[in-house]
């Protein structure tokens, strides 16, 4: 019976080091996609838009989101400095 429980847990704990491992993978493909249109904008605006500095708003929004996520997760035991646990 033991063994089952064990089995469990490392199952969800899996299951947690994968969502992690998705949501700043998602988010730093968030990040690199924004400053691509603020790339595109910029080209295409000629300079001349605030459409360019919207993206790189969102751009630093989103960067200080997947840091922050990092470092409640660090305080949160989630993951450590070797990787996750």
């Amino acid at each position: 019976m033991f063994g089952i429980a064990a089995g469990i847990a490392y199952t969800a704990r899996l299951d947690v080091e994968n969502m992690i491992r998705i949501i700043v993978i998602a988010g730093l493909i968030a990040v690199i996609v924004s400053l691509f249109s603020a790339l595109y904008y910029l080209y295409h605006d000629h300079g001349q838009g605030t459409r360019m500095v919207r993206m790189l708003a969102v751009r630093v929004a989103l960067s200080a989101s997947v840091v922050a996520f990092l470092v409640i997760s660090y305080k949160m035991g989630w993951i450590a400095p070797t990787g996750l646990r």
